[in-house]
């Protein structure tokens, strides 16, 4: 594998961190309401799919989504439910209020970071287009011998990298403007505005045809 090939790779993971959709949304919708370390675990959550992803797509499990359009079509709706479902619980939020009690503060915080961990890792490991990523470009760049598997993980890894500073920088950002996010009007506007964007993004990955 030439650095060339490396690069290519890199410049082309950076381009599909950074594009908008629900990976950036989701943090969004984490860090002003759970907080940094939620955010965090959001990240996490993202890096391990990626793995997922990666290590189907080597071992050849993900051709079932381009081969099979049963299989295509239960992953997208699947994918798009879940999607929907987080758009439906931001919605919610908004005329509803959980307050917390002292004694089950810590429990809460934990819960917060499993579930933004689960949050993050479902939102990319039923996502397609994620899918579709490393079935159809990935495997461009690995090279064919012995050393195919050490060559995937660390293309893996460079777009694992690239999420994990892209999306830190978010959660630092929007960590700097939580006392903003958390007044009453302005949390209920990104909980409604976060909520349809998600539905939005469900309704769309319904459409998506297999490439």
């Amino acid at each position: 594998m030439s650095y060339v090939q490396v690069i290519s790779f890199a410049v082309i993971a950076l381009l599909l961190v950074i594009s908008p959709g629900p990976n950036g949304l989701l943090i969004a919708k984490t860090v002003p309401a759970s907080g940094k370390k939620a955010g965090m675990a959001s990240v996490f959550g993202f890096i391990v799919a990626f793995y997922l992803h990666g290590m189907l797509s080597v071992l050849g499990v993900s051709v079932l989504l381009t081969n099979s359009a049963e299989a295509f079509m239960l992953f997208k709706v699947l994918g798009a439910l879940y999607l929907a479902w987080i758009g439906i619980k931001s919605l919610r939020g908004v005329f509803t209020s959980a307050p917390q009690l002292d004694g089950k503060v810590v429990k809460s915080k934990r819960n917060s970071l499993s579930k933004s961990f689960l949050d993050g890792f479902l939102t990319n490991a039923l996502n397609p287009k994620v899918s579709m990523f490393y079935l159809a470009a990935f495997p461009q760049f690995i090279p064919v011998g012995e050393h195919a598997l050490w060559y995937a993980l660390l293309l893996i890894s460079i777009h694992a990298l690239l999420n994990l500073v892209w999306f830190s920088s978010l959660v630092m950002l929007l960590a700097r403007l939580g006392t903003m996010a958390k007044q009453g009007v302005f949390s209920k506007c990104l909980k409604v505005l976060t909520g349809c964007v998600f539905l939005g993004f469900g309704i769309k990955l319904l459409t998506l045809e297999r490439g």
